[in-house]
């Protein structure tokens, strides 16, 4: 990409989509700035060759592409400084359940983007998605979009409420894959393996499967089925984690909560 980049907020999110970028070579480090008022921070994203900024007031005034990864919260106080941007930039929000509206609102701005990655996309392995406004232009979209695939996989959608939803199974999901591990690794140390092997078979458990998962041309269910023998080992944990859906429900309720807080969130962002 030829754009001029301005990230604001390096914190583990913009930090992660940060390296996919520039291990990707989608940007050049020459033509990317961090406005990071954390001093630790902004001198992990300096490694990287990037130009950083402890606010925006020393920001060249060229840049065509601003990425917001700052917490939800934040935004009300932030955004207004961004607004000499308006006229020539797109501008991309990763916060959680602030609506488009209240973007367009805060930075002046129709050419406004929701997007949700996930952390992976550091390792061009995550899942991005993203909503774009009415209002943006085509152009606009394709240039948000070729940056994100940087990171890995990347959907659009046309209905905002949409991706709240995302949020709760991309977005937050990760968080649940890794407590998977966190578990599967306690399990096997109570069942007496070593430390370091229950570390890593849980790890590589999960992810060889999730690898098989997306090689594979049969459906996950049919995958579950191949592994389980009748009256097997594997049939006798089924019956625990399939036991009333147990699973199923534990998920789903989990998948819930984390889409009712971003539509709590874009709630409250809507107050004056």
């Amino acid at each position: 990409m030829d754009s001029h980049l301005i990230l604001v907020g390096c914190g583990n999110m913009g930090y992660a989509l940060l390296r996919g970028w520039l291990s990707s070579s989608t940007v050049e480090p020459g033509n990317v700035d961090i406005v990071e008022p954390i001093d630790s921070l902004r001198k992990r994203a300096a490694l990287l060759r990037v130009n950083t900024h402890e606010t925006y007031e020393t920001l060249p005034a060229n840049a065509d592409l601003v990425v917001i990864a700052l917490k939800p919260q934040a935004l009300q106080t932030e955004l207004s400084s961004y607004r000499s941007f308006s006229d020539h930039a797109v501008f991309v929000s990763i916060a959680a359940g602030v609506s488009v509206e209240r973007l367009k609102f805060l930075l002046g701005s129709s050419r406004v983007l929701r997007v949700m990655p996930n952390t992976p996309t550091a390792i061009g392995k995550g899942s991005t998605i993203i909503f774009p406004d009415s209002a943006v232009p085509d152009g606009d979209l394709a240039k948000v979009t070729s940056l994100f695939k940087a990171g890995g996989a990347v959907h659009t959608v046309r209905q905002e409420r949409l991706i709240d939803a995302a949020t709760a199974i991309s977005g937050s999901g990760p968080a649940y894959i890794f407590h998977l591990i966190e578990c599967l690794t306690e399990a096997a140390r109570e069942l007496g393996l070593p430390a370091a092997v229950a570390d890593s078979l849980a790890k590589e458990t999960v992810y060889g499967a999730a690898a098989l998962a997306m090689e594979a041309s049969d459906a996950p269910g049919e995958l579950r089925r191949q592994v389980t023998s009748p009256n097997g080992t594997t049939a006798a944990a089924l019956a625990v984690l399939m036991n009333e859906s147990a699973l199923e429900s534990l998920i789903s309720r989990t998948a819930k909560a984390a889409f009712k807080r971003s539509l709590e969130l874009s709630a409250s962002e809507q107050r004056p």
